[in-house]
């Protein structure tokens, strides 16, 4: 779907869906289009802006959304950095909308904006390894503080998010998709994939579920996920927010450069950082290729559930560097 397209069948929506936000005569932007529509909203009375999220349907119940918002605004107290969130005039976290021109219902919430730039952006602009190890070394360290915060924080109930553990990751119905059933693999490339989950899965059951390297986790905070002005780095987009493995979100955070020459470095800048906030045993750390894999697989799940993305870009490589994990993958515990 373009952006015009997007404008045309989006925009009434959310503006139906400001009616119920303390915002008075918001002017509207579209930001993107993913599976999520997310619009900037100015409002015009005092030049406050916000972000206007339309959620996809079927995703997240809304108890999930809700429980997703107690954990942004516990973060918040904990003094990490992430979106404002802002309740409806009547104290509702979000608003139920339809969506004429596809049929749908959609889950409204509202932010206020956080200024910066998407790290991701930055990080493919500096060729100064020092700088790059930099930013990693902050990543480590806000990833930290947020493992800190949710494996020290008892949420209330009711308290409902999705649980990416051995089922969730690994089982015969993973959250993010069965991904030895994506069409772009070979038969014998599928069942290296089964076979290798099916070694994981013991290992992820000797393991255990300790509150030291398992709570609540972003789930997705990759570089494109972190906002930076200046110094500060603010978290953003809590979507995939569920209970799961710390070395999962770590493996999250470094996917994406691990084919680069200084991927040794910027995963020890990451460390650093991350240590110097939290401790996390070398035994611990020991699992982090396993589950650069698991992030691996599931991506491919990920795809497989979303045709509209296929082909994906880049997927013969990701295809390619899963499949060789596999064949050199051996147990870690």
């Amino acid at each position: 779907m373009d952006r015009i397209d997007a404008e045309r069948i989006f925009a009434a929506a959310a503006r139906e869906a400001l009616k119920a936000f303390p915002i008075a005569d918001g002017d509207l932007q579209l930001v993107t289009v993913r599976e999520n529509v997310t619009f900037r909203v100015t409002d015009r009375r005092d030049g406050a802006v916000y972000v206007l999220r339309l959620h996809r349907p079927g995703y997240h119940t809304l108890d999930e959304l809700n429980s997703e918002r107690i954990w942004i605004r516990a973060l918040a107290d904990a003094g990490i950095a992430v979106p404002t969130p802002v309740a409806t005039r009547d104290g509702r976290e979000y608003v139920s909308v339809a969506v004429p021109g596809t049929g749908e219902h959609r889950h409204a919430g509202i932010a206020r904006w956080t200024e910066g730039r998407i790290l991701s952006d930055v990080l493919h602009e500096i060729s100064d390894q020092r700088v790059l190890e930099g930013y990693f070394e902050q990543l480590g360290a806000i990833t930290a503080a947020l493992h800190n915060q949710s494996s020290g924080w008892q949420a209330p109930r009711p308290f409902t998010r999705h649980t990416l553990d051995r089922d969730g990751l690994m089982g015969d119905a993973p959250f993010w998709g069965p991904f030895w059933d994506h069409a772009l693999l070979s038969s014998g490339e599928r069942r290296l994939m089964l076979a290798t989950r099916d070694r994981i899965r013991p290992v992820l059951d000797r393991y255990g579920q300790h509150r030291q390297t398992y709570s609540l986790i972003h789930a997705d905070m990759h570089p494109g996920n972190v906002l930076i002005d200046g110094d500060r780095l603010t978290v953003i987009d809590f979507d995939d927010a569920a209970f799961g493995w710390h070395q999962y979100e770590i493996a999250v955070a470094l996917i994406h450069h691990q084919s680069v020459p200084a991927f040794a470095a910027l995963e020890a800048a990451f460390l650093k950082g991350y240590r110097e906030v939290r401790a996390i045993t070398d035994d611990a750390l020991a699992l982090l290729p396993m589950f650069r894999l698991i992030r691996g697989m599931a991506q491919i799940g990920w795809y497989h559930q979303r045709p509209e993305h296929n082909p994906p870009p880049r997927f013969d490589a990701m295809k390619d560097r899963v499949c060789a994990q596999c064949e050199a993958f051996e147990e870690p515990i």
